[in-house]
């Protein structure tokens, strides 16, 4: 892995800016793959450090008892308020693709683009918009980095295989799905049963990772 993942992140960014772009306005207010949250709410949560400057974050954390799922609430309600195109402009800002998680790094933040993109891109019937590189590297951060257990969910007894990417992770029972279902599935959202495949490499069940967690 490229100790400098900025470009991907950009990229990544403007990816998910030009599938959200052909959203015509009112599929902005359906619903998201986080509970309660509509993909207004996503999106506006995922641009968030693009308005705010360390300082004035950190003013907000403060006004939220610094309780940082409070504060996620907080903003992407207000915020969702905000017009598509200022959104969209955010998400494509030089700042967002700069942006560096105070904890998680570089990856960090890429995991967090991809796993907002597809809360979004997914209920939206734009399909998975990720590239493999970055599916790859995510799936990484969750599930060898362990970073799977912030959402609550477990991968122990399970053998997990991505079908369209070389990537598969632990041993036991054999579950197989697209590199971003997994994703999903680690990420603990609830999205549906692929359809069955053969006996010999069963689908990733979806059901059994863990409860999704709104905000995350």
């Amino acid at each position: 892995m490229s100790d400098d993942l900025l470009p991907l992140i950009a990229a990544e960014c403007r990816r998910l800016h030009t599938a959200l772009a052909t959203l015509p306005a009112d599929a902005w207010d359906g619903g998201s793959l986080c509970e309660g949250w509509t993909i207004r709410h996503v999106i506006a949560h995922l641009t968030m450090p693009a308005r705010f400057t360390p300082d004035e974050f950190a003013a907000e954390l403060a006004s939220a008892g610094y309780d940082f799922t409070t504060l996620s609430n907080r903003i992407a309600d207000r915020d969702s308020t905000l017009p598509v195109e200022q959104l969209l402009a955010d998400l494509a800002s030089d700042t967002l693709a700069q942006w560096v998680t105070p904890e998680g790094g570089q990856i960090g933040s890429l995991t967090h683009v991809v796993i907002h993109g597809l809360d979004a891109t997914i209920p939206a019937g734009l399909g998975s918009v990720v590239s493999a590189e970055a599916l790859r590297l995510v799936l990484d951060n969750l599930a060898i980095g362990g970073v799977h257990r912030h959402f609550g969910t477990s991968i122990d007894g399970r053998r997990m295989e991505a079908e369209d990417l070389d990537w598969s992770h632990g041993s036991g029972a054999r579950e197989t799905a697209p590199a971003h279902r997994l994703v999903l599935a680690l990420a603990a959202r609830a999205v549906p049963t692929p359809s069955p495949a053969p006996a010999s490499a069963g689908p990733a069940d979806l059901t059994k990772l863990g409860p999704r967690k709104r905000g995350m």
